[in-house]
C-alpha cells in the first residue's frame, strides 16, 4: 500500500514553521512497516489544495493530510475536501456537542466561528480528538482514502497514533506484529556506528529486521524495526541481535527505548538512596535544566549553581584555591567541596574555556565528579561553534555522571573530541 503525507499551510510552505509534523508521521508509519512514497507541502490556496488532493489520489492508496482544520478563514481542508470529493459540507452534531462541552468545561462560551470545525464533508468518518477542538475525518477522494488531521503537534500525534495508524494497518492487510527497539548513544558518530554494526543482521533475517540510524546531535539513535507473525517470534529474532548490538556499541549506549539519559542517572541515584548537586558555567544551566525536567523526587537534587565565572562558583561554596583556572583538577575540588557543604552524596561540576581561532573555535571542557567512590575528572576539547560545543559539553557532563554512578570508566574518548597534544 502506497501512502502520501500532505502538509498544508503557508507557514509550512514558506519555511516560517519547521515541519516537525511530517517527521513524526513519516517515522510512525515507517516504524510500522508502512511505505511512505510521497511527501508534499502546499499553501493555504484553494486551487493549489484541490490539485494537491487530486495528484495525491493518483499516486497513493492512502493520504494523510495535516493542517487546515481550525476555525479561521484560512483553514480550508474541510471545504476543499468536500469540493474535490463532490459532496456538501454538513454539520456533525456529535462533534458540535463535543465542542460546546469543551468550552463549558472551561467556563467559556464557544465562539461562533468554532461551529466551522463541526462542518465536515458528507459521508466522512469522524476521527476523535480528545484534547482539542479540531476533529479529524476520513474520506474517499478519487479512489484514495484521505485522513485529515489537525496541525497542532500534540493533537496530531495522538490522532495519528490512536485513530489513523490502526486504520492504515487494517487497510494494508498486514497481520504481522511490529516492534521498534531503540538505542540512544553518545560519543559514536553515525559512520562508525554503521561500520560497527555492518554485519549485525543475518542475511536470512533481512526481510524481518531493518537497521536504521537517526542523528540528533549530540545523540545518535540506532533503531531495529522488526516485523513477525507474533510477539514470540519478534522476541526470538531480537534477542541475539540486541545482545550483539549492546556488545558492539558498549558503554556508548546511554539508554534504550523511551528512557532518557537524565532519567537513567536519577533512577540510579534514587535506587541507592543518593542525592546530587551540580555547578556549571558556559552551558547556560542546561545540565540543571535537563535534570530538573526529569526529576520525580525533589529530594534527589540538593543544589544547582550556574555562573559564567569561576570566581563566583568558588565563592558560592566558600572555596579558596590556587588550582589552575578551569582545570579538571579544580572541577574535582569544587565537586567535593559542594558535596560536603550541601550534604549531597554526589556532585557534578562542569567548567569550560572557549578558545577562538581565526577560522574556528573550540571549547575546553573540564568535568569533576565527587561521590562515594571518591573524585573523578575528565577533560575534553570540543571543536565547533558555540551552540554546537555547548550541546556537546552538556551531554558529555551528564554522560560522565551516568558512567560514574553506573561504575563505568569516565575517561573513555568520544568521536567528537579533539586529540590533545602534550
Amino acid at each position: 500500500m502506497k501512502i502520501e503525507i500532505l502538509c498544508t499551510g503557508d507557514e509550512i510552505l514558506t519555511g516560517k514553521t519547521t515541519n516537525t509534523n511530517y517527521s513524526f508521521i513519516a517515522q510512525k508509519l515507517t516504524e510500522n512497516c508502512l511505505d511512505v512514497v510521497h511527501g508534499t507541502s502546499v499553501g493555504d490556496d484553494r486551487n493549489s489544495l484541490k490539485q494537491a488532493f487530486l495528484q495525491a489520489a493518483k499516486r497513493a492508496d492512502a493520504v494523510i493530510v495535516n493542517g487546515g482544520l481550525g476555525p479561521t478563514v484560512d483553514d480550508l481542508s474541510q471545504k476543499i475536501a468536500a469540493d474535490t470529493a463532490g459532496v456538501e459540507l454538513e454539520c456533525y452534531e456529535e462533534w458540535l456537542d463535543s465542542l460546546k462541552s469543551y468550552y463549558q468545561s472551561r467556563g467559556r462560551k464557544m465562539p461562533e466561528n468554532n461551529t466551522k470545525q463541526a462542518m465536515l464533508p458528507a459521508g466522512s468518518e469522524l476521527l476523535d480528538n480528545p484534547i482539542g477542538t479540531a476533529c479529524g475525518f476520513a474520506l474517499d477522494i478519487a479512489g484514495a482514502r484521505f485522513f485529515f488531521t489537525p496541525g497542532v503537534p500534540r493533537e496530531m500525534m495522538r490522532m495519528v497514533t490512536e485513530q489513523v495508524l490502526p486504520r492504515l494497518l487494517s487497510m494494508s492487510g498486514t497481520r504481522n506484529v511490529s516492534r521498534l527497539k531503540r538505542f540512544h548513544t553518545f560519543g559514536i558518530g553515525e559512520s562508525r556506528a554503521d561500520q560497527l554494526l555492518a554485519d549485525l543482521i543475518p542475511t536470512e533475517n533481512e526481510e524481518s529486521i531493518k537497521l536504521g540510524f537517526q542523528t540528533h546531535y549530540p545523540q545518535l539513535e540506532t533503531k531495529l524495526a522488526v516485523q513477525a507473525e507474533n510477539d514470540a517470534q519478534i522476541n526470538d529474532l531480537l534477542e541475539p541481535i540486541v545482545a550483539q548490538l549492546r556488545s558492539k556499541l558498549g558503554n556508548a549506549i546511554l539508554c534504550e527505548d523511551d528512557q532518557t539519559l537524565e532519567s537513567v542517572i536519577l533512577d540510579r541515584l534514587a535506587l541507592n538512596g543518593d542525592s546530587l548537586s551540580c555547578m556549571e558555567m558556559a552551558t547556560a544551566g542546561a545540565v540543571a535544566n535537563r535534570l530538573m525536567k526529569a526529576i520525580k523526587d525533589d529530594a534527589l537534587l540538593h543544589q544547582c549553581i550556574v555562573s559564567p565565572t569561576i570566581d563566583r562558583l568558588c565563592t558560592a561554596v566558600n572555596l579558596t584555591t590556587d588550582a589552575t583556572p578551569r582545570s579538571a583538577e579544580l572541577a574535582a575540588v569544587l565537586a567535593e567541596t559542594q558535596s560536603k557543604s550541601t550534604g549531597s552524596t554526589h556532585s557534578l561540576v562542569v567548567l569550560t574555556d572557549e578558545v577562538k581561532g581565526k577560522t574556528s573555535s573550540e571549547l575546553v571542557v573540564s568535568i569533576g565528579i565527587y561521590g562515594p567512590q571518591g573524585s573523578s575528572q575528565r577533560t575534553a576539547i570540543l571543536p565547533g561553534n558555540t551552540g554546537w560545543t555547548r550541546l556537546g559539553a552538556t551531554e558529555l557532563a551528564l554522560d560522565c555522571l551516568r558512567r560514574y554512578v553506573s561504575g563505568l570508566p569516565v575517561d573513555e574518548k568520544i568521536d567528537f573530541e579533539k586529540a590533545q597534544t602534550t
